[in-house]
């Protein structure tokens, strides 16, 4: 019995305790709103954005993470006067020296938006909700300034159908495990942007609170749920009138464990399509794609591979994310302009 009750404490504690306890993304820097509330509005447009993970495909209850995200300006004055060509057309890149030259700080405004993320680890899961605002504002001609925040519930549920104890599946401590546990969750987020660079700077899991899944308070101390943060960095460098490079970095902190460092870089040519790649410190490398679509459809995938011992009994990680672009009044905006 105490065994078995060591085995679920330990679970509980490596799942929930001082373990990074938000998703990874490797595509975030397609969808920063994702991590970012202050993102919520930037585009002259409403995003929309489906995304589907498979971590560590082949390894039994990896971890799988399946988010919907949508947000959009309200007040928003800073449309262009006329739509410039796309792609297949002759003239010149809608990403080119001329459109950044001719870009402009952003009006004060309002954003809106919402975040729906499914996480699922063995008998773990947890689902988010979160509605998110964000406030814009010009600090000069060229850069701009927003701070956003988001609340919402976050979901946390045990399946003790999916623990297995042997020859003893009716220990008494599983049958005290309680279905589900519900929290309020809020994130909270700054980002500095311009034609050139953007800097961000967030916290998930803003609020701290215990998370225990029994009523038997026996089996050990609650898990804890503790705070993330995010500092992002990205410079964008014109390489021709066709193809900008947007080399980035991420620093992801939380308490308990060692700081993760993300190095990014990606080329886009023209309005059209996208290569990535990405290294994530003391545990891989990762590649990503994407084009545009129709005009108002954007696909990309990714794939990371794991230089760590995980990679012996893992074949990879797969990420794709669709998006959707809703409400655009210019072609022209067919790729967000803020940098990304």
């Amino acid at each position: 019995m105490k065994i078995l009750k060591c085995i679920i404490v330990l679970l509980i504690i490596t799942n929930v305790g001082y373990a990074q306890q938000k998703p990874h993304y490797t595509q975030y820097i397609l969808n920063n709103y994702i991590l970012n509330p202050a993102l919520t509005g930037i585009e002259n447009y409403t995003d929309v954005k489906i995304s589907h993970r498979h971590q560590w495909v082949g390894l039994q209850d990896a971890p799988v993470t399946t988010y919907f995200t949508a947000h959009g300006p309200i007040g928003k004055q800073d449309y262009k006067t006329n739509a410039t060509t796309l792609f297949e057309m002759t003239g010149d890149n809608p990403r080119g020296k001329d459109y950044y030259d001719d870009y402009q700080a952003s009006a004060p405004h309002h954003g809106v938006g919402i975040q729906i993320i499914d996480d699922k680890i063995g008998p773990f899961s947890n689902f988010s909700a979160f509605g998110t605002y964000a406030y814009h504002m010009g600090i000069n001609s060229k850069t701009n300034l927003s701070a956003g925040i988001g609340l919402g519930i976050s979901r946390f549920r045990l399946d003790p159908t999916k623990l297995n104890f042997g020859n003893n599946p009716s220990d008494p401590s599983v049958g005290n495990i309680s279905a589900a546990e519900s929290k309020f969750d809020m994130n909270a987020g700054l980002w500095l942007y311009s034609d050139k660079y953007f800097v961000g700077l967030a916290v998930n899991q803003l609020v701290p609170r215990k998370l225990i899944y029994s009523g038997d308070t026996s089996i050990g101390t609650p898990g804890k749920l503790v705070p993330h943060f995010f500092t992002t960095a990205g410079y964008r460098i014109l390489l021709n009138e066709d193809i900008n490079l947007i080399p980035s970095v991420m620093l992801k902190s939380v308490g308990g464990v060692p700081l993760q460092v993300d190095v990014n870089a990606k080329m886009q040519f023209r309005d059209f399509f996208w290569l990535g790649a990405s290294y994530r410190a003391k545990y891989g490398f990762a590649g990503m794609a994407g084009m545009n679509l129709l005009e108002r459809l954007t696909l990309s995938y990714s794939y990371d591979y794991s230089t760590t011992k995980i990679n012996t009994i893992s074949n990879g990680t797969h990420e794709v994310v669709v998006g959707f672009i809703l409400g655009n009044k210019y072609n022209s905006d067919t790729c967000p302009k803020n940098v990304w």
